[in-house]
């Protein structure tokens, strides 16, 4: 028995040995002789090199031994911790808790109590919300409904599983809607969850027409609607923010009755109708209490009905803030293209509005009836289409009609007319007016009258006519003038002269320049500075008010004329209009043109769905995605 021992050792050792001697002989086989190397150092070697080490990850080990130490926990095999809560005990493994929260790990690794106990009892959390965590814990399953996920997201919170949270938060931002969203900010806020806070306050913000109709919104403390209030990506229309907010003080009048004065300034009445400013809000019983509100009101009124004798550097220090506030971040200024001539035929009934982030063009609902020649401007957000040759009958009439269009509804309407049927006229708004200046009157004669619409009390009326009577001037209003650069007389012959008008003073003066040289050219303010562009010429010009000086800017790549022009975003986008070929040939253009001022350079935009040229070209604000088209 004793000789066949030492055999079996002598015979495994010899094994062994063999063994050794077989991986040595390997690896001397397979490492790099000198030669190989030398070849590789030359990059001659043809041979793919030999891997020296594999680093080899087995993908299904952790979730195996995940699966294998959950099937020992239910077998309550090597179990050492009895996780209590109620009546219901749970057997655990230490080290899994461990491994699995920060919160185990400072119960189980320090110098605490627990470390000593079999059982740990749980305090706050259920045991149905425990059982479901430690099954969480173990194969990485949980199931959360609207019945659990406020407990899971207290558990979670609790036990520190920080991804758990974040499952519950995304649960229930799933669940967001208009009508509870105020409500998951408060719970958010309970919850300290971060993402659920943003993406609830982003759709409050984004959706506040709706979320104002809310009950949990009368809940808001003063700070927290004033934040609202005081947001420029609030989604409302001023109407609906002064509505809001004198909603919230009548639901607790006693204790919030005096919050008005703050809330008010809130209100951007810049961006208000006057009509609705002064004729609903400035009756209101609230406002009319406070003292300060009407100080506000008032400036607006001096500012609005005092034009030309009283600027806003005149009026209260407060308000001067109040009135530079901008638009919100949910209005959105876009570009609207309207009437003409398209493609060298009859003359259009097209609207078009631009989609400046897709850059593309849609059509709104067509004016009612064709108009050669009229007029188009923008007032509160609302497009005007004044007078015309109408060109739809069989004998064209000058017409003294003004229809209107809103992009809110997206019709047309007809407004208080014209005092006089007039085309080929220039029209201007400045604050809550609208002036209509010279043109063609029902005699087919130049005309030097002159009126304004006052959108206030819906009238018209005369004011001073034009000193010298010009066709197809460069008109534009700022800093309570209007300003007329050129155009032609009645012989067809070009006007170096600038005519201004001052509003408030209802008087007009003239002044000979020989810069000014244009004829059928858009002019547009930027940053007070009125630009001129071109006008049968390529030259664009941009006037100084202040200085009463021209500055030079690049041109134009063709003489161009009839063209229309509108600001947007701080630039100057032209559309359209007619030019002059290398061939002294007139053709007509579709682009869309676009000038930096800041940089004084030209980009093209794309084009027009079409050739047009005598339209209208203007910026129309509207909140975003308020208007469909019909």
């Amino acid at each position: 028995m004793q000789s066949h021992s030492i055999t079996t050792r002598t015979r495994k050792r010899g094994t062994a040995e063999c063994q050794d001697a077989f991986f040595s002989d390997l690896a001397l086989k397979t490492a790099p002789s000198a030669k190989n190397t030398s070849e590789k150092k030359k990059g001659t070697s043809m041979d793919s090199p030999a891997l020296e080490i594999l680093h080899y990850k087995d993908d299904e080990q952790s979730s195996a031994l995940l699966l294998q130490l959950n099937k020992l926990r239910e077998e309550n095999i090597l179990t050492d911790i009895i996780m209590c809560a109620d009546n219901t005990e749970i057997s655990c493994h230490r080290n899994v808790l461990v491994s699995s929260s920060p919160y185990f790990r400072a119960m189980f690794c320090n110098n605490f109590i627990e470390t000593q106990q079999t059982k740990v009892v749980i305090k706050g959390i259920g045991p149905i919300i425990l059982t479901s965590i430690v099954d969480y814990v173990y194969t990485g399953l949980i199931s959360i409904n609207l019945d659990n996920v406020l407990h899971l997201m207290q558990a979670a919170s609790m036990l520190q599983y920080g991804r758990l949270f974040e499952a519950c938060s995304c649960f229930l931002q799933a669940q967001l809607r208009p009508d509870n969203c105020l409500s998951m900010i408060r719970l958010s806020d309970m919850m300290d969850c971060d993402s659920l806070r943003e993406k609830a306050k982003k759709m409050a913000i984004k959706s506040f027409t709706d979320v104002s109709l809310s009950e949990d919104l009368y809940e808001l403390s003063l700070q927290e609607l004033m934040e609202y209030l005081d947001d420029d990506r609030l989604c409302a229309e001023e109407e609906q923010v002064f509505e809001t907010l004198v909603a919230w003080i009548h639901h607790d009048p006693i204790s919030r009755h005096g919050t008005i004065s703050n809330l008010f300034k809130k209100v951007r009445l810049r961006h208000l109708h006057p009509t609705y400013l002064f004729q609903f809000i400035a009756n209101d019983p609230l406002i009319q209490s406070s003292t300060l509100c009407n100080e506000i009101i008032e400036s607006v009124r001096r500012l609005m009905f005092s034009v030309g004798t009283r600027s806003i550097r005149d009026l209260m220090v407060d308000f001067k803030t109040l009135w530079a506030a901008p638009h919100r971040c949910s209005y959105n200024d876009t570009l609207v293209v309207m009437g003409g001539r398209r493609n060298n035929e009859q003359t259009s009934r097209e609207a078009l509005i631009f989609d400046e982030k897709n850059q593309k063009w849609q059509r709104l609902t067509k004016l009612p009836v064709r108009l050669h020649k009229a007029s188009y401007v923008a007032l509160h957000s609302i497009l005007y289409v004044l007078g015309g040759l109408t060109t739809n009958t069989n004998c064209s009439q000058v017409s003294r009609t003004v229809y209107t269009l809103s992009l809110k509804t997206n019709q047309w309407r007809t407004a208080e007319p014209m005092l006089e049927p007039r085309f080929a006229h220039q029209s201007v708004s400045y604050l809550h007016f609208i002036f209509i200046l010279g043109g063609l009157g029902s005699d087919r004669q130049l005309t030097t009258s002159m009126e304004r619409y006052n959108s206030m009390f819906n009238q018209w009326e005369a004011v001073s006519p034009i000193p010298e009577a010009v066709l197809h001037p460069a008109v534009a209003a700022t800093n309570q003038r209007i300003y007329m650069f050129g155009g032609q007389d009645a012989t067809y012959n070009p006007v170096r002269l600038i005519q201004v008008y001052h509003i408030g003073r209802n008087m007009w003066s003239k002044m000979e320049n020989r810069t000014v040289k244009n004829v059928s050219a858009p002019a547009v303010v930027v940053d007070e500075k009125i630009y001129i562009i071109g006008g049968y010429t390529r030259r664009v010009i941009a006037y100084d008010t202040e200085a009463n000086t021209f500055i030079k800017c690049a041109n134009l790549k063709e003489r161009r004329m009839h063209h229309a022009a509108a600001c947007l975003n701080n630039k100057l986008y032209v559309t359209g209009g007619r030019y002059i070929s290398g061939h002294n040939l007139i053709e007509d253009l579709d682009t869309l043109e676009c000038f930096h001022p800041k940089t004084d350079t030209w980009t093209h935009k794309g084009t027009l769905p079409y050739k047009l040229f005598d339209h209208g070209s203007l910026t129309l604000t509207c909140i975003v995605q308020n208007w469909k088209k019909s």
